[in-house]
């Protein structure tokens, strides 16, 4: 097992266990006629280093990878799928650890308008929310867990949205049966969309008697993933141009989120010492 490094550790970086559970499944470099010359496990610390700093590229810290490699394999693992399939893997594992199928039933969808960065690419203004920048979409499992994310300008509307997140859910969990979301997805845009990818789609509001916030039931659990992502740097705008890669950031972010919460599930049930598998 690839041991950490040779250097003082940042608290983004991968403990043993958690570079156990994924470097299975994080690429090796393409054969060449030079030797690799940084590990696997270096690209992920210093990746994880500027998603929870948020710092640009060009600031990664100097006893790390130099920030061009770091920056070339995270479009790589974004463009060849790995970020999205190492979220896949964990969220299964997960579900399982928590006594649950590998693969949900329900899912619940909702909206997160971030401003944006100067930093170019496609925009827009939230109306309803008085947000310029974008809109990220995504769809969780009762347990928070992320399903499926994709942003867009800020103007593009949830309705308008709900198809493709609802076939790539249906993609990702054959077992997909119903998605549940607020007053924004009531119509019959949306009533077509699911049925398009063979879902319902039930709509839940907050009580109206009664003063005071309280939580949605089953609503509640997206917010909270709204608020894990709040926590991580990267995140707080939009600073990439290019829309996947804010899908991706946001896949790496609960990749760890779910690597450390497997780790602390075993280390409660005793089995942290033997040996680990996905």
């Amino acid at each position: 097992m690839e041991t950490q490094p040779a250097r003082k550790a940042y608290r983004s970086d991968l403990t043993d266990q958690e570079w156990e559970l994924i470097r299975k499944f994080v690429p090796a470099p393409k054969p060449g006629p030079n030797p690799r010359k940084y590990s696997p496990r270096e690209i992920v610390n210093a990746i994880r280093y500027k998603l929870r700093t948020g710092c640009p590229w060009e600031y990664l810290p100097h006893d790390l990878p130099p920030w061009k490699s770091v920056s070339d394999y995270f479009y790589l693992w974004r463009d060849d799928g790995t970020w999205k399939r190492l979220n896949d893997i964990l969220r299964k594992r997960v579900r399982k650890a928590q006594g649950r199928s590998r693969d949900p039933s329900v899912g619940i969808v909702d909206t997160q308008s971030v401003k944006s960065a100067e930093s170019g690419g496609s925009t827009g203004f939230d109306a309803g929310k008085r947000v310029k920048g974008r809109k990220r979409h995504i769809i969780v499992d009762v347990l928070g867990l992320l399903l499926v994310v994709m942003v867009t300008a800020a103007s593009v509307s949830d309705q308008s949205m709900i198809r493709p997140l609802a076939l790539e859910a249906k993609q990702t969990s054959s077992r997909l049966k119903k998605l549940i979301g607020d007053e924004h997805y009531r119509g019959p845009m949306a009533d077509e969309a699911a049925r398009a990818a063979g879902l319902t789609i039930e709509v839940r509001r907050p009580p109206t008697n009664r003063a005071g916030f309280e939580p949605v039931p089953m609503r509640w659990h997206i917010e909270q993933s709204f608020g894990w992502m709040n926590h991580w740097r990267e995140l707080s705008k939009e600073y990439t141009r290019n829309p996947r890669s804010s899908e991706a950031w946001i896949q790496v972010g609960f990749i760890g989120f779910m690597a450390n919460r497997l780790i602390l599930s075993r280390r409660q049930s005793g089995t942290i010492g033997r040996k680990m598998s996905i």
